[in-house]
């Protein structure tokens, strides 16, 4: 019983643990299939969330590669811009134009350089400058050249300044000058031109022979609003100028056009032929009453002032009404609003003095009334007096002692060639021989030029000390870029050499009087010239000279000028200039017959 209880005992207990078993198995497969489940919808989740972030991605990524190809075309774009740029600028570079004048063939002179248009000084400008601007522009002949911002004061900064051309020069470029954007210059010495249609003046025809013999070519710049004549021509040595198309233009109708020019050209009358001779003028608006825009009375009532336009204006016409006024002597002369005034004001234009008139009314002018004034609002004739003021005397008894000839090589003229001392035939030897250049010898006329200022006050550069141009091959310092200015004039009254000597140093070499020297150049002292001293640049010195290489021996005018430019204010220009006769002979050159002339 007992065993068989016991055995039942023991078959129950298989049993119920074989039971166990399944069960702990079950739930092992219910576990794994609940994971495996989870896993799976786990899985689903991230693919759906994968599937759900791609499309994100996409347009997340979509923009940027849009962003790329936007980048690229810009990119692109602005290569294009900056081709198109170049080649405008390529096209444009050195091109000339005319602005503000009155009509299509004046105005003052602008040169495209560097992607910017620029205006050009009037030192050194004169009928051969003028000449290659009138050609370039299409104008076979040129009436004359213009200084002093005759068409209102310059609209950019100065590109060029001290230009030299022969004339027969194809562009500005190709002629010599201080260097691009280097100029001592204010925006009232704009230089300008006035030019006229027609055949080719005999002054054209001898500074065109002076060059090649091969025909060249001249484009028209684009031009303003004020200068729309575009004609091409293509000009020959010693040949007339004519346009393209010039079966388009007749003869008849080109010397029409050259007596319509030379009509609408006002005719220059007395201030008091229009005024009256009781015409008065005063000064308004300056700090002191030496200062001051210039007024002219123009009517009976006691209102009736008008201002004059200063297109033009010079020291020349300052100094007549500073004398006039009884205030001394004329040290500035500006175009200015600074002291007022209003351009519907404005009664008189182009004023000109010879500057020894008495009164501003004998002076002459080109417009009354409702003139015309060139320029922006600034264009205004403003005067400032002094009561003391230089006087430069050249001593022309010194010239006539020490003048001489002198055959030296061009290796010893380097420093000269630097400040272009030497004549266009001499850089032009330069060019075409690379090599043995500086063994070609240049004949040279030299003299001794002995200044003195015999003024009341003393004679100082009007470049601050601080912009002065440290020359390193003379080793000084320039205080103004053309001090005296030498020419030779043939018996036509053309200039066949021409020289100029830089300001290398202004200084009292010997005074009288017990006076004192004051000026010394060394150790970069002050420069200037003092009352009752001389200052002497003596012929052994670079550029105190002028090269005669080119002309054949003769008999031919002389002629020096002190402060040429009149940038320095003085009692009087009367006697800024020597003028002589020389005889150039095979050997040996001499000056006779000099006097003191003005300018």
């Amino acid at each position: 019983m007992m065993k068989t209880m016991a055995g039942q005992w023991s078959s129950s207990s298989s049993s119920s643990s074989q039971r166990c078993w399944w069960k702990w198995l079950m739930y092992l497969s219910i576990l794994l299939a609940i994971l495996a489940e989870c896993e799976g919808q786990q899985q689903q989740e991230q693919l759906q969330r994968r599937q759900q972030r791609q499309p994100q991605q996409q347009q997340r990524q979509r923009p940027t590669r849009e962003g790329t190809r936007r980048q690229r075309r810009h990119r692109t774009d602005k290569a294009k811009l900056i081709q198109h740029y170049l080649k405008k600028n390529g096209r444009l570079e050195g091109m000339v134009r005319i602005v503000d004048g009155l009509r299509e063939n004046e105005g003052n002179v602008e040169i495209y350089h560097s992607g910017k248009w620029g205006s050009i000084c009037d030192d050194e400008w004169d009928i051969r400058e003028a000449t290659v601007v009138c050609r370039e522009l299409g104008y076979s002949d040129v009436v004359q050249e213009t200084h002093n911002s005759m068409y209102g004061p310059a609209r950019y900064p100065f590109w060029m300044d001290n230009l030299y051309c022969v004339g027969g020069e194809n562009n500005l470029t190709d002629c010599r000058f201080d260097g691009w954007g280097i100029s001592d210059c204010e925006e009232s010495e704009a230089a300008g031109v006035i030019c006229k249609p027609g055949p080719l003046s005999r002054l054209t025809a001898q500074t065109t022979t002076t060059t090649t013999t091969t025909t060249t070519s001249t484009t028209m710049s684009p031009l303003t609003t004020t200068t729309t004549r575009a004609i091409r021509t293509t000009l020959s040595v010693g040949q007339t100028a004519k346009p393209e198309n010039s079966s388009a233009i007749p003869a008849d109708a080109s010397s029409a056009a050259t007596k319509r020019v030379q009509q609408d050209m006002a005719p220059a009358m007395r201030i008091k032929d229009i005024i009256g001779s009781k015409g008065k003028i005063r000064l308004r608006g300056g700090r002191s009453k030496e200062e001051g825009r210039v007024e002219v009375k123009i009517g009976n009532n006691a209102n009736d002032w008008g201002l004059i336009c200063g297109d033009g204006w010079s020291l020349f016409e300052a100094g007549v009404v500073c004398r006039e006024l009884k205030l001394g002597y004329a040290q500035n002369a500006l175009q200015t609003d600074f002291f007022g005034g209003n351009r519907s004001s404005l009664a008189l234009s182009g004023v000109k003095c010879h500057g020894s008139e008495k009164s501003l009314m004998d002076c002459l002018h080109d417009r009354f009334g409702a003139v015309s004034c060139p320029g922006n609002a600034n264009n205004i004739a403003t005067v400032v007096c002094a009561s003391e003021m230089a006087d430069l005397v050249p001593d022309h008894q010194e010239m006539m002692r020490t003048a001489h000839l002198e055959d030296r090589q061009l290796f010893f003229l380097q420093c000269a060639m630097e400040e272009n001392c030497l004549a266009a035939s001499a850089y032009q030897v330069q060019k075409d021989d690379p090599y043995g250049w500086h063994l070609e010898t240049r004949r040279l006329l030299r003299f001794t030029a002995r200044i003195a200022n015999m003024g009341t006050a003393d004679f100082k550069p009007f470049i601050p000390k601080h912009m002065w141009e440290w020359h390193a091959c003379h080793m000084h310092y320039h205080s103004m870029e053309v001090f005296a200015h030498f020419d030779i004039i043939n018996s036509l009254g053309v200039k066949v050499a021409e020289g100029h000597k830089a300001s290398f140093c202004l200084e009292d070499n010997q005074c009288t009087h017990n006076t004192e020297p004051v000026y010394k150049c060394a150790n970069y002292g002050d420069q200037g010239i003092s009352v009752n001293c001389t200052d002497t640049y003596h012929h052994n010195i670079d550029c105190q000279w002028i090269d005669i290489t080119d002309i054949d021996p003769g008999i031919y005018t002389f002629k020096v000028v002190i402060n040429p430019d009149f940038k320095v204010a003085e009692m009087s220009f009367d006697n800024n200039a020597v003028v002589c006769t020389l005889y150039y002979g095979q050997q040996y050159a001499t000056l006779f017959n000099c006097s003191l002339q003005r300018p």
